[in-house]
């Protein structure tokens, strides 16, 4: 008997409170995240629902992280890429990613991310500097992650349709209102992002966005459909957001959702939502 093809969890982060504080953690809701979460941790889930390969992404604006994340990806384990961190105002972000490049786990790196989502100009992907940033990393051969709320995904069509070189790849869906309910204008900006050639989608953070204590895959349904719709599985990558998912559901239940939201497509679709579509942007 074939055994079945191994999974790619394309979005996941890890992190060491003694090493490096998540200032993000704020609040007593997120409490639960206010511990170490290693890779010994996470490798037996990943392993137990047949995740091959992984994606470690960035947490923290912080250029002493990256390097510790490569020599993760370096080591023993899942990790396949990493989607780091750079300054894309700094003067020279080429001669950055060159250096990380030649670290230890350097051939690892895959894509770049900052977390724009705290950003309090709606546009900020769109300043020069940053344009001048996004073009080293297209440059550099490597994708972009995005890390938007919904009202920043107009600044992202226009940095898409900007750089035709550099591969998007937007995070959680751009954080959809799940909880709240109305899909606009969210739906339609995300599909203008869509509509641009350039752009793919991680199938990602949606038990977070809704009501942590009462969601259902029926409930993520709808969101999920749009994204199904919009970018088709070829440009759609399951990410399991671990840990931060913990916040709603467990590892298991959340690789489970997305089988559940992706039960109507073909084998290959599936292939290319749960492994093939991460392996080819981020060249694992």
């Amino acid at each position: 008997m074939t055994a079945p093809p191994l999974l790619v969890d394309a979005h996941h982060h890890l992190w060491d409170l003694s090493v490096r504080d998540q200032d993000w953690l704020t609040g007593p809701e997120m409490a639960p995240l206010r511990r170490d979460f290693t890779l010994a941790e996470l490798e037996p889930q990943t392993r137990a629902a047949g995740v091959g390969a992984t994606v470690l992404v960035q947490t923290v604006p912080d250029p002493a992280e990256t390097p510790e994340l490569l020599a993760v990806a370096d080591g023993a384990g899942p990790v396949a890429g990493v989607v780091g961190w750079t300054d894309l105002t700094a003067p020279d972000v080429a001669g950055t990613l060159a250096a990380l490049r030649a670290l230890p786990g350097g051939h690892r790196l895959v894509g770049v991310r900052h977390p724009v989502q705290g950003e309090r100009d709606p546009e900020w992907l769109l300043r020069p500097e940053v344009l001048r940033g996004l073009r080293a990393v297209a440059g550099a051969g490597l994708a972009y992650d995005l890390l938007v709320r919904p009202h920043q995904l107009p600044a992202a069509v226009r940095a898409a349709r900007l750089l035709p070189g550099l591969t998007f790849v937007l995070d959680h869906l751009g954080k959809p209102p799940v909880a709240a309910g109305p899909p606009e204008p969210w739906a339609g900006d995300f599909r203008a992002l869509a509509a641009e050639p350039n752009t793919v989608c991680k199938l990602s953070g949606l038990v977070t966005e809704a009501a942590w204590g009462s969601w259902t895959a029926r409930g993520l349904r709808p969101w999920a459909d749009v994204a199904l719709d919009a970018f088709g599985p070829g440009r759609l990558m399951f990410g399991s957001d671990w840990p931060v998912c913990l916040l709603a559901a467990p590892y298991g239940a959340v690789l489970g959702a997305a089988r559940t939201l992706t039960d109507g497509l073909s084998a290959d679709e599936r292939g290319a939502v749960f492994a093939g579509t991460a392996r080819r942007v981020y060249g694992l």
